[in-house]
């Protein structure tokens, strides 16, 4: 792993970037020339093929942990990606996850992970990225097209997602004068890992089947939005973009 220091090159930090749609952003945003502090949980080879991947797209990337509900931990992690790279201009928070159950029967002790790692998260997240991200630069936070496809078994989920919301169209306000965007991308359902734990492949079909497009939403589809919205989409600010193929809301 690369770890030279510079402040000519935009910086982003993607939380949740050794899977699913934050690894591929990753390698997005090194296609683009960033630097990448690949943020992860749980596994450090994951994270370090996500490394990788950024190198071979032409970005230099290191990984980090950090539990993103840790304001201590993600403290250290801006701290890291200041040292390193010289900077943070893009924060992309794609950390999360997404337990299913019916509201009746949903553990509470799941609910508080839920809302401590998706909705605090977030908080944390953001907080860090508000007081450092440098002019010029995004804030990018991802929610869920459950918001408004309201599907059994996810209330939960996106109960914390639309705090997500609120927090981005909050903040974004709250920047005034920063050149700073904030925006939040709502994906719809899209070939995870995630999104494939647990479900039957005719479940899976059915959902697929849904919007107009008739497929799942790719990484990379995500990834697309999210590498406008960090650099050529200076005018898109406290917005939420539903990416979902025109599943109906």
């Amino acid at each position: 792993m690369t770890e030279n220091t510079t402040t000519t090159e935009r910086v982003a930090i993607v939380t949740g970037g050794s899977r699913g749609i934050g690894r591929e952003t990753a390698g997005r945003l090194g296609r683009d020339g960033y630097a990448v502090v690949v943020t992860y949980s749980g596994s450090p080879a994951e994270a370090d093929q996500a490394v990788k991947e950024v190198e071979q797209a032409g970005g230099r990337a290191i990984a980090v942990q950090a539990d993103v509900a840790d304001e201590n931990a993600v403290k250290a992690l801006f701290d890291r990606a200041e040292e390193t790279f010289g900077g943070v201009d893009v924060v992309v928070h794609a950390a999360g996850i997404m337990p299913l159950s019916p509201l009746s029967d949903l553990d509470l002790d799941v609910f508080d992970q839920v809302i401590r790692t998706n909705l605090r998260g977030t908080f944390v997240v953001d907080q860090q990225a508000a007081r450092r991200v440098r002019s010029g630069g995004a804030i990018i936070n991802l929610s869920s097209s459950l918001t408004r496809l309201a599907r059994p078994g996810y209330s939960a989920y996106a109960a914390s997602k639309g705090g997500v919301e609120a927090i981005t169209l909050i903040l974004a306000r709250e920047l005034r004068g920063r050149d700073i965007t904030v925006n939040a991308v709502a994906p719809g359902p899209t070939a995870t890992a995630m999104f494939f734990d647990g479900k039957p492949q005719e479940l899976v079909d059915r959902i697929a089947a849904e919007p107009p497009l008739e497929r799942l939403g790719q990484p990379e589809d995500i990834a697309e939005i999210v590498h406008f919205l960090a650099g050529p989409a200076r005018w898109i600010n406290g917005q939420v973009i539903y990416a979902n193929g025109g599943s109906a809301a």
